[in-house]
């Protein structure tokens, strides 16, 4: 293979054309549909992912293939038939309206906002081709995960550089780390949570559950652990709470190594073995709305308080989108796009950049 035939053709270039700015808006992805064969689809795009399992590698691909492939994927679709909307995966749906939204909230800007999907589609690599195709050079990829992880933050950030090694002339790009503190989103959870209890009344527990990892992470300097106890504490003072009212613990464990603790599921258990009555649960490392809050959360959590002598649960719903949190993410946005123009060139600036090139013997 020759060196042109490695990376992708060109898109037309013309000398004096408009620059122009993305934000490309990238979440975990979900399968195509609630069934079996769609389910092992994602489930091995997913899974295969070594930033997403960290054993080693010919080793869990035999796993993979030979057991979890041939029984996860039925009982992974049964859970998503019961949160499947007659408009797809809420987690798809919402991260579109998001997409949207926070386009809308950049209307008179030459901004353009996509979202993309690290698994299943949009694909990262899709997007960012079609983007290129019409002329974007400046890329901002703001990944849907406000607290920092090797596990998902940097698997999207891995997706745009495989993406590049087959491009010849790369965008300017700028990528978002992390926004667990970021005024703008704790904000905006806060505003979410205070509606619901001027809704429904307060609990008498405040319960944040965050989406777990395996505690080794943490060891080998993964800082989501840190990330997501600091965004529990400001999103607290937020909301003026003492320390006795909420508990912070961690949800969807996957195997059997010890993952970071509490587990959602005994922490609430036990409240409602020790005389709890009511509790909130509000899941802030979520920013849309999907299985692991609808089905995890709002039905089998809801459950298990229930059955331990608990009588009022209610789950607040993800950030989605919210005005509040719109206003937050073009808050987050502009802040790592400082210095990126987001207005268009006036066509006498780019007439005399033209001009310039073609007496210097440019082509076009």
């Amino acid at each position: 293979m020759t060196s042109s035939q490695r990376f992708s053709a060109e898109p037309p270039y013309s000398h004096g054309q408009a620059a122009k700015t993305a934000i490309v808006y990238c979440n975990l992805g979900t399968p195509e549909a609630p069934t079996a064969s769609a389910l092992r689809r994602y489930l091995a795009e997913f899974l295969s992912d070594p930033r997403v399992v960290e054993i080693p590698r010919l080793l869990w691909l035999a796993i993979l293939h030979g057991i979890i492939l041939r029984v996860r994927p039925a009982k992974s679709a049964h859970k998503y038939a019961s949160i499947w909307t007659p408009e797809g995966s809420p987690l798809k749906v919402w991260t579109e309206r998001q997409a949207q939204a926070l386009q809308a909230a950049f209307a008179g800007s030459t901004v353009q906002v996509r979202f993309a999907m690290r698994y299943g589609s949009p694909a990262v690599a899709s997007v960012l081709e079609e983007l290129k195709a019409q002329g974007v050079n400046r890329v901002l990829v703001l990944p849907a995960y406000p607290q920092y992880s090797g596990t998902t933050t940097a698997s999207v950030f891995d997706a745009v550089y495989t993406w590049g090694l087959r491009t010849r002339h790369l965008p300017e790009m700028r990528f978002v780390n992390h926004y667990h503190d970021h005024p703008g989103y704790i904000q905006a959870l806060a505003q979410k949570i205070q509606a619901h209890w001027d809704a429904h009344g307060r609990a008498e527990q405040l319960v944040m559950s965050f989406h777990g990892v395996p505690e080794r992470t943490l060891h080998l300097g993964d800082p989501y652990h840190c990330e997501c106890l600091k965004t529990a504490r400001l999103l607290a003072e937020a909301l003026q709470l003492r320390k006795t009212d909420y508990k912070v613990c961690f949800q969807s464990r996957f195997g059997k190594a010890k993952w970071l603790e509490p587990y959602t599921e005994p922490t609430v258990r036990q409240l409602g073995q020790t005389g709890t009555k009511s509790i909130d649960v509000v899941c802030p490392g979520f920013v849309s709305d999907c299985l692991e809050t609808l089905e995890e959360i709002a039905m089998e959590v809801k459950a298990a308080f229930l059955e331990e002598g608990g009588e009022r649960f209610h789950y607040i719903e993800c950030l989605n989108d919210s005005p509040h949190w719109i206003e937050g993410l073009k808050a987050i946005a502009l802040s790592h796009m400082g210095g990126w123009p987001t207005q268009d060139q006036a066509q006498a600036e780019r007439t005399a950049s033209r001009e310039a090139a073609l007496a210097l013997g440019a082509k076009d």
